[in-house]
């Protein structure tokens, strides 16, 4: 087959150092997840479609692969989110009354990359937090968040506040749904003022002044005060308007700002929503935000909220790694010598053993010191 080796658009293979830095930090966000309570879960990578495109998750639909099961004759999908996965675990296997803490890492894949450039087989890696409804939980969201992002080398990340809550409330009360809502949903994203004009203005005039302002009501704890006046008093806003003052008035270091035309994971989250950004990138390297009611389909209606971010858009936005040296040791069976390469690999040492007849190849092999016999004892020098 001509060029054998060429890989579908947008899939691509993590190769030294980036593996090693990959897994490194999802070794060392996954601790930070034990220390806070989260329990690591293993989802299948395949499951039965209907099971992965329920409730919410329908709007996975498009970013989904679909495969026919030789055994059972039935559709099956290959995960492109574990967040839906994670609720089934604690709707119907765990069963849980309390509080459930669950955290994953693996990859997903999509039909198409989620932004030009983005790999199709994301590396997800998230937390999420069942059986609590309070603004306590989001709370806790944040905070894990702004810690993973730190331990990541990426500690001055902003973190952006939405609600979704608070544009529901605003179409309910308007009459909008359908197309309309959709595509108002798409030109406030876009804050695209024209087209939300455009869309508004066959509407009651204190509503449709009420989706103009959205796009304008960005910033920081001021900007909730500037949104009270400029929004109507419906129950729906209030609370959400709240929820973010709540969240913004914490006193847990975490560098927050409010969007509310930000309406990321409309069709997925219905309260706070939330996304990381770093300099120099345009899209979010994590989100988050509440989805009460996920596991409904498996029999329990669950409050939830939680965040994933992609471990290859993280390492991506980090300096790029460096290659880890070792020492090159020779060949041979000598007792001391094995005995002093297991002592070097005890210690974290990185140790490769030259083979016989790859001397000309010794550069190739990463290494800066050998091990070298001086007076019967092996000892490092550098190479």
């Amino acid at each position: 087959m001509k060029n054998a080796w060429l890989l579908p658009e947008y899939v691509e293979d993590v190769l030294p150092p980036y593996a090693l830095a990959m897994e490194g930090l999802r070794r060392r966000l996954l601790d930070l997840f034990a220390s806070y309570g989260y329990e690591l879960v293993q989802p299948p990578l395949i499951e039965y479609l209907d099971s992965l495109l329920t409730g919410a998750a329908q709007d996975l639909d498009l970013k989904t692969f679909k495969v026919l099961d030789s055994l059972s004759g039935k559709l099956l999908g290959v995960r492109a989110d574990i967040t839906p996965q994670a609720a089934r675990i604690d709707a119907h296997l765990l069963n849980r009354q309390g509080v459930t803490r669950l955290c994953y890492a693996g990859q997903v894949l999509h039909t198409r990359p989620s932004a030009m450039l983005n790999s199709r087989e994301p590396f997800q890696l998230g937390a999420e937090l069942f059986g609590h409804a309070g603004i306590e939980a989001d709370r806790e969201s944040l905070q894990l968040l702004t810690a993973a992002l730190k331990a990541a080398g990426l500690g001055t990340a902003r973190i952006s506040l939405g609600h979704v809550g608070l544009f529901r409330a605003l179409t309910q009360a308007a009459g909008v749904n359908g197309d309309l809502e959709v595509e108002l949903f798409t030109a406030l994203q876009s804050k695209d003022a024209p087209q939300i004009a455009a869309l508004t203005a066959q509407l009651d005039a204190e509503l449709a002044a009420a989706f103009r302002h959205l796009p304008e009501l960005y910033g920081g704890a001021a900007t909730i005060e500037a949104a009270r006046r400029a929004l109507p008093c419906l129950p729906g806003v209030t609370a959400a308007l709240d929820d973010l003052a709540a969240l913004l008035s914490s006193e847990d270091g975490i560098a927050l700002s409010v969007d509310l035309a930000d309406l990321r994971g409309y069709g997925y989250h219905n309260g706070v929503v939330f996304a990381a950004y770093v300099g120099g990138h345009a899209h979010a390297i994590a989100q988050g935000g509440r989805y009460d009611g996920a596991g409904a389909i498996f029999g329990r209606s669950r409050p939830a909220t939680g965040f994933s971010l992609d471990l290859r858009h993280i390492v991506e936005s980090l300096p790029e790694p460096r290659a880890s040296l070792g020492v090159l040791a020779p060949y041979g069976h000598d007792a001391g010598l094995q005995s002093a390469i297991a002592e070097l690999r005890a210690a974290g040492e990185r140790v490769v053993v030259e083979l016989p007849g790859q001397e000309a190849h010794r550069a190739e092999a990463g290494c800066d010191r050998q091990l070298v016999q001086q007076s019967s004892a092996w000892k490092i020098i550098p190479l």
